[in-house]
This record gives C-alpha cells, structure tokens and sequence, in this order.
C-alpha cells in the first residue's frame, strides 16, 4: 500500500481519538490551593485541578498523577516520587499525596490528566511545589538584630523604633543552578540581592501569636545571584512583633521584643554542590538609615538625607556598620507560611488637589481605601514634606481626624535635594481618602500622587450586578472593605488605633466573604490563630491573635470559630479544617457549659446585639456605640446552634459518640430555651428583631409556633420600624436568611435597598465608599466610628449570592450547586458569577412582563438542580438544545425543578 495512503487511512481512524481527548482539558491546577508553592511544609500535599469541557454532563471517572523529581523524569512520564496510577475516583480537589517521603528542600514536579464521560484529557501542563526547610537542624544556628532602642528611637511614650538595616557579601564560585532564600523576618522584612528586592509582596510574612509560631517565606533567588561576588541586604520593620504601642495598658497588650530574623539561602552549582548563605555575626547591620520610625497607627518617617546608597549592593563600606548580633529567638514554632503575602494590588489616581491655607493641601483620592501613598517631590535638602491620612473631611475642608483615636497616621518625608524624588513608605499602610499635605514650597500637581492598595495576593473570585444601582454600589463598598481588611489577619478597621482581628466580626461574615475572594487559605490560616490562642482551660479570645488580651468568656465572639470552619469546609470541601479544629471547638463549648451553663441556659455574655442603631439618627447624634447589653437569650440560642454544627463536624470526620452527645445536649438547651424565652403571644423575650430572628433561623422554634413568630418579625420589620431593620452585629448575621427562607425574599430586598437610616443605602447616600462600623455612622461619637468596617455586613453578600442570584452549594464545595434566584418585582437582572473549587459557575437572568431568560453555566464534575421560574413545564424552552433533554425532578411553587450536569444553559420563560 502506498505509504501516503496508508497514513491518510490511520489519521482518518484516529480523528475521533484526537476529538474525544481534545473536548477535555485541565486548567487551575493547584498544590495545597496554591499555584505552584514554594517551601511548603505539608508532608502530604494535596492536589486540585479544574475540568474544562464545552460538553455537556462531564464527570470525572478516573485520574492519574504523576510526582517526579525532575522534570526531565516528568517529561518522560515517570513518576519517580508518586505515580497514583489509574484511580477510579471522581476525586478532583484535595487529591492526597501518597508517595515517597518529601525532604527538606524537595523541588518536586507534577502533571495529572483524567478520565470523564466526555473522553480522556491530555496530561496537565507541568507544575511544582518544593519543601521548605521541615526540621530545626536545616535553619542557621542564631537569630541576628538589635535587641536594644538607639538614642534616636523613643519606645517610652511614642513606640517610636527605626528600622533596622542588615548586609553580607558572599562568593558564588560556581556556576548556579539554583538558589532559594528562606527567610523570617519580624515584624516584617524586605530582602534585596545585588540591589534588587525580592518578589512582590510587601508587609511580610503574615502577623502571628510569636510565641507561639512564626511563619517563613521562601523564594526562588536564582536569577538574583550571580557567579563570583554577591550582596545580600535586608530592612526589619516592627510590624505586629514590636507593637504599636509598648506602654499603653501593658496588661492589654502584648508586645514581642525589637525586629530580627533568621535567613539561609541555599546555592546548588551545576556539579551538584552546595552552599549555605546563613545568618549569623559576620554580617553587618545598622538601625541609623533613612527609616526613621515605622508604626502601623502612627505611619513612617524616612529622612532621604541618610540614604544609604548601595547599601544592598558589593563594594559598599559598611566600616561603620556594627557587627550584626546573636539575639534571643521567639519561642513559636517555626512553620511556612501556606497563606498569600500581601502585595500591591491596585492602584489609584487622586480626583481632586485643594488648597486650603498656607502650604497646606487637600487630597482627594475618590475612594476611601487601604494601602499608602506614592509621592513625587522636588525640593531643597532638609526639607519635610509632611501627609495626614483621614477618611473624611469636617465641614471646613478640614481633615476629620477624631475618629482615629490616638493613632496619628502621618508619613513624614525628609528631601535628600536634587532632582525629583519619589518615595512610599515600606513598612505602615493606612486606611484613608484623603490626604492633608504640607510642606511644599509649590503647588504639587494631582499627577504627583498614587494611591497603591495594599492586601492579601488572593484572587477575586466572584462578579455580582444587577439592574439596582445601590445594589451595585453597595457591592461595591463591600469589596472595598473586605479586600482592606485583609492583612494576613482579618482586621476590623484600617485607619485608627486598633486593626484588630475580632472574631466577631467575621461570623457570617466570612462566609459571605467567599464568594467574592479566595479566602480559603486566608481563614484556614486565622483558623490555626485562634486555636494558638485558647488558654489550657478551654477559652478562647474575643481578639486572635491574642494581641489584644480579651478573654471576656462569650458565645458570639469565640464562637466564630466553629462559622469559619464551616465556612471553610462547606466553601472549599476542605474537611482539614474539621479534623484541626475540632478539638479546640470541643473544648471551648465544654469550658463554658462548666462555667456558665445553669439549667440549660447559657448565663454568660459580654457584648448582646452589638452596635444596635439608636432609633433614630438623632437620637443617636454625639453617642458612643461602645456599649454592651449582655443577652442569655442570644448566648444559649447560640450554644444550641453550635452543638448542631458540631454533630455535622463530628459526622464528618466519623465520630458517632459525639453525634449522640450533641444531639442530646441540643434538645435540652432547645426545650430550657423555648421555656424561659418564649411568650405564648408568639415571639421571644422582649420582642426584638434580634431575639426572635435567632432562635427562629437556628431551628429552634416548636413547629407550631413558627409561624406567629415569622409574623412578629415581619411586624416589626414593617410596621414598627417602617421597613427598616433594628439590629447589631450578631442580629445582622441571620436576617437576610431567614427572611428569604422564611417566604419574604421581597422583605429582605426592601431592606437592602432602603436609603434611610438605618441601611446601608444609608451609608451611600450620605458618602460611603465603605462599609461604616455603626448604623449612624455619621453623627455618632467619633471614639468608635470607623468608616471601614464590614462586621455590618452581616449575611449580605450570602444573600446577594445565594438567593439573588441564586448560587448555593448543595454539599461540600458545590460538587452538587442548588441554583434558585429569587424574583424580585423591581429586580429586572442580576447576573453573578463565582469560581468555586470545582470551576466556574454562573447565573445571569434578565426578565420582563412577557419573558424570563436565564443563562446558567455549571462547572464540569459536578451537577446542580435548578429552579426555573414557571407555571408548568410547557412554558419553557431552552435555546441551546431540547429541554426534553433534561432531567425533570418535579413543580414546586411555581418553579420547574430540573437536575442538570456541567456545561452552558439558556432558559427562556414565555408570559414571565
């Protein structure tokens, strides 16, 4: 046969091999959620991957992977450290590692490909993660710094400390191939080499409890060293580890010692050899550089006329430089950093520059936000340009400063003469819109300014829209709020004298927060801080870390725990948080049924429904929020809810025993409950929104009686407070929720869309590009009114997603997707998406009076039911192919139920 021939004739045969691989490729593939990780410390990472098909119905039926230890050995298909081979499983995320022991250093390689009902992928593009240094014997010996304040640092009164600055030369002498530098740096660190800072992230590594554990990063350093002579440097700020304030209440809070840290760079030549770079006495340091004083509250001074220059660089003379000192290391355990550093995440450029008296003037950045400013200068040697920070403006044009409480929030630039000088500070970030500048001996152009945001590496995960304005708007400030807020700890607040990470403002909350950012990592991480945190008896802190000594005893703040580990585990799929966390929830419940439970009731609290709105907004005019109304009734029917989230833990990680324990406990808090608190005229306690919302969500209400406390809530709701809600921070946790599964979606949209006080069209319609701390945030008393808070965000964004736009998952990490958009009268489009562990998953609708069109798309290796919008199934269509084609499951309430697999829908409702 003709060789021409005979290849058409097997390339015609192979034709639908080569489409059936060709419908089913892999993106997003991850290593312990990260994409290619550098000096992790899991002996048994786990792995993900995304199917992506433009089939329908695409499961996964198989997978392999492969671990080599080069790539060389991965290019050829050998997996010489794991090869799982062929495994029958429809596993595609935290896919555990089972092969060879994983040493210190390891750079390992990976690939995977699978099996689907659509046909075979192709392998994964390559990937990688490497070990980090896994025992105490692969670190240096000693820890090097100062562990003393110098004649210029004021730590008495000010907690004013320099950073401090720290050098080594080092021969290279053979050809590279490959280095990476370990590193611990406290508070926080930059690294340069040969003059080049490392990496992208600033404000590094993530704040801990230091005697507890301390978190290192690793970078691949290769292309920064070259062969023969090398100079490291590295900047210590103070960050968390020399706090804020040393003096200041002492036995409140906790202070750590002066910034040091401990480093190896690891060289491997060609010809297999290493070398270690290490921190030790031979390098050289000073704390008298042009980072005068770095304080997280107070901002950073840098005097450009002590720059050093070259200081990172060889050849520099450090004769004057003192010999770098051994100093005393935290007691933490050292452990790698699994969670993103922050870096610069955006940027902004000023709307508006005002004078406003003398050679003083007015920024405006257009956005209250979190990060720092870029300035251009020009100007004689010597000469200050000073920036104040405030988020507000008084009515004069004045900078509203009072609500910072003591933090002074002030960057102080000293010119080192010359040619234009550009500068940002290093080591303090700040919340804020606006900036008072003074200083100039001319008028500084708006082009001279850029505002940098500064949070956690994490991706935006999820888009929501819809035809409201002031619901886009006030998405919009949520993002604002949230991505500020993250700073390796969630923190309360950006701007004043606080930046504290209280448990309860991140309930609900967190959860919420997860449809909008990748914050899985993140939480797991504040997860491991707040079980650092629990004292040997059991209690846990209302601040965590505990840098802040708030042990108040309380359900609400504490409890947080157990919603972000649900959050997380019901988010992500990540039953990791279960097993880790579990003992430390058992604990804490058991410590305060022994101290504080009498007769089934939970007698102990410290802060009620925190921050309920006075009122009225006048009422509440000059006031402080920071009052507490201790609850009974809000701490049981949270201790009730919480025996329920421990039997679901403890089924989860097969722990019957505690099943039944829980289940028992439960039914006599519930029956203790119903008991003391309710009134036969159908509602709790004292009537309040909060008070009946809670018991009512958590399932606490006898059956019969459901229904006259739904309508004492819609009561309130409508006729007392005109439309409005009445709660605090825990109240606000529930409400959109209950409403909407309790039948009143359009109640809750009347809410969220509401312009008057108290709501947070309120807070946009009176400025906010944030979320405010209090309802009445702009006439409350200043002490406690931060403009950038997201505790009041309660459940919202749940709700956006959930009921919305109809987004829930179903069982663990939306492996099965219930989607069910609400239909709201005066809501003609929402459209939302969200990248969930298993893929994209999408819900956009548009409806008039004549149609519904909704337009779905469910990832691969996973399943949704979907509620259409009809009367009857004869009213629907879909574009894209029969709809005789899917799985009808049954009419319920005017929706048509449909199972349905991966892939692109478009529903079309007639007579909508």
């Amino acid at each position: 046969m003709n060789i021409k021939i005979y290849m058409l004739i097997i390339s015609i045969w192979l034709l639908p091999l080569t489409k059936v691989v060709a419908q089913v490729s892999l993106q997003n593939t991850t290593c312990e959620m990260l994409q290619n990780p550098l000096g992790i410390d899991v002996q048994k990472p786990r792995f993900a991957w995304h199917i992506i098909s433009k089939e329908r119905n695409v499961m996964q039926t198989a997978y392999q992977v492969l671990v080599a230890s080069s790539l060389e050995k991965l290019d050829a298909n050998e997996g010489d450290l794991w090869n799982s081979e062929k495994v029958n499983s429809a596993e595609s995320i935290h896919v555990k590692y089972s092969g060879k022991e994983l040493k210190s250093r390891l750079k390992a390689y990976w690939k995977v490909k699978v099996w689907t009902t659509a046909g075979q992928s192709e392998w994964s593009a390559n990937n990688y993660f490497s070990m980090g240094l896994l025992y105490y014997k692969d670190w240096p010996k000693g820890w090097i710094g100062f562990d003393r304040a110098f004649p210029w640092d004021n730590i008495k009164t000010d907690s004013r400390l320099s950073a401090r600055y720290f050098r080594k030369e080092f021969q290279a002498a053979k050809n590279i191939k490959s280095a990476t530098a370990s590193i611990i740096g406290l508070g926080l660190y930059e690294l340069y080499i040969n003059g080049k800072k490392v990496g992208e992230d600033v404000l590094s590594p993530s704040p801990t409890d230091y005697t507890k554990n301390v978190k290192y990063n690793t970078y691949d350093v290769t292309s920064y060293i070259k062969n023969g002579k090398n100079a490291v440097g590295t900047i210590l700020g103070n960050g968390r580890f020399f706090a804020m304030r040393q003096n200041e209440k002492p036995y409140k809070i906790k202070t750590f010692g002066f910034p040091k840290m401990l480093m190896n760079i690891n060289i491997v030549y060609t010809d297999g050899t290493t070398t270690n770079i290490d921190t030790d006495d031979s390098w050289k340091g000073t704390a008298d550089g042009p980072i005068r004083t770095n304080n997280e509250y107070d901002g950073e001074e840098y005097d450009a006329t002590k720059d050093l220059t070259g200081w990172n660089t060889i050849g520099f003379d450090d004769s004057k430089w003192a010999k770098a000192e051994f100093v005393q290391e935290p007691t933490g355990v050292i452990e790698a950093q699994m969670n993103e550093n922050m870096r610069v995440m955006n940027t902004l450029k000023p709307v508006s520059i005002k004078k406003i008296s003398g050679d003083r003037y007015i920024l405006d950045m257009g956005q209250n936000m979190v990060g720092w400013l870029q300035i251009k200068v020009k100007g004689l040697k010597g000469k200050q340009i000073k920036m104040r920070f405030a988020e507000s403006l008084q009515d004069n044009g004045e900078l509203f400063t009072a609500n910072l409480r003591n933090a002074k929030c002030t960057d102080l630039y000293t010119l080192k003469g010359g040619e234009q000088e550009t500068w940002e500070p290093t080591f303090a970030y700040r919340g804020f819109r606006y900036v008072e500048l003074s200083g100039y001996t001319y008028q500084p152009a708006i082009n001279d300014f850029v505002g940098k945001m500064i949070y956690d590496n994490i991706k935006t995960v999820g888009t929501f829209e819809t035809s409201d304005a002031l619901t886009n708007q006030i998405f919009k400030n949520a993002w604002w709020g949230i991505a500020g807020s993250y700073k390796g700890i969630p923190v309360d607040c950006p701007q004043r004298n606080e930046r504290m990470p209280w448990l309860g403002d991140r309930g609900a909350v967190a959860y919420g927060e997860n449809f909008v950012f990748d914050n899985g990592r993140f939480y797991t991480k504040w997860l491991q801080d707040i079980r650092n945190s629990q004292k040997e008896d059991g209690a846990i802190p209302d601040v965590a870390p505990a840098f802040w000594r708030y042990y108040s005893d309380n359900m609400t703040w504490p409890g947080a725990m157990l919603l972000v580990t649900e959050m997380v585990y019901k988010q992500t799929g990540d039953v990791s948080a279960v097993h880790d966390n579990y003992p430390a929830m058992k604990k804490w419940l058991a410590y305060m049924q022994d101290r504080y439970m009498q007769d089934y009731i939970l007698t102990k609290d410290s802060y009620g429904d925190w921050c309920m709105p006075p009122i009225t907004i006048e009422f509440g005019r000059g006031k402080s929020a920071d009052k507490k109304y201790p609850s009974a009734l809000i701490s049981t029917a949270y201790y009730y809810h919480f025996t329920q989230l421990m039997i679901q833990f403890a089924e989860a990680i097969g722990n019957e025993a505690d099943v039944k324990d829980y289940q028992a406990l439960g039914e006599k808090i519930k029956n203790a409950f119903n008991q003391k608190y309710y009134n036969e005229k159908g509602y709790y306690s004292a009537n309040a929104l909060t008070d009946n919302i809670i018991p009512l969500y958590f399932g606490m209400v006898p059956q019969n009686k459901v229904e006259e406390v739904f309508k004492n809530i819609t009561y309130t709701i409508e006729v007392t407070n005109k439309g409005h809600l009445s709660n605090g921070l825990v109240g606000i946790q529930w409400l959109m929720r209950c409403l909407n599964d309790y039948g009143r979606p359009d109640l809750a949209y009347t809410i969220a869309t509401k312009k008057t006080y108290p709501s947070w069209g309120y807070m946009v319609d009176n400025g906010a590009t944030t979320i405010w701390e209090l309802w009445n945030g702009n006439t409350a008393d200043p002490k406690m009114n931060s403009q950038n808070h997201v505790m009041m965000l309660g459940d919202l964004l749940i709700w956006y997603y959930e009921n919305l736009a109809g987004i829930k998952s179903e069982s663990q990490a939306f492996k099965k997707i219930i989607m069910k958009p609400e239909m709201i009268n005066s809501l003609n489009s929402v459209s939302a998406s969200y990248h969930s562990a298993y893929g994209l998953i999408k819900s956009s609708y548009t409806k008039t009076a004549k149609q519904f069109n909704w337009n779905i798309t469910v990832p691969a290796n996973t399943r949704a039911l979907v509620y259409i919008p009809a009367n009857n199934r004869n009213e629907i269509r879909e574009k894209l192919k029969s709809i005789k084609d899917l799985k009808f499951i049954k009419m319920e309430y005017n929706r048509a139920i449909y199972e349905v697999g991966s892939g692109d829908y478009s529903f079309v409702v007639e007579g909508k």
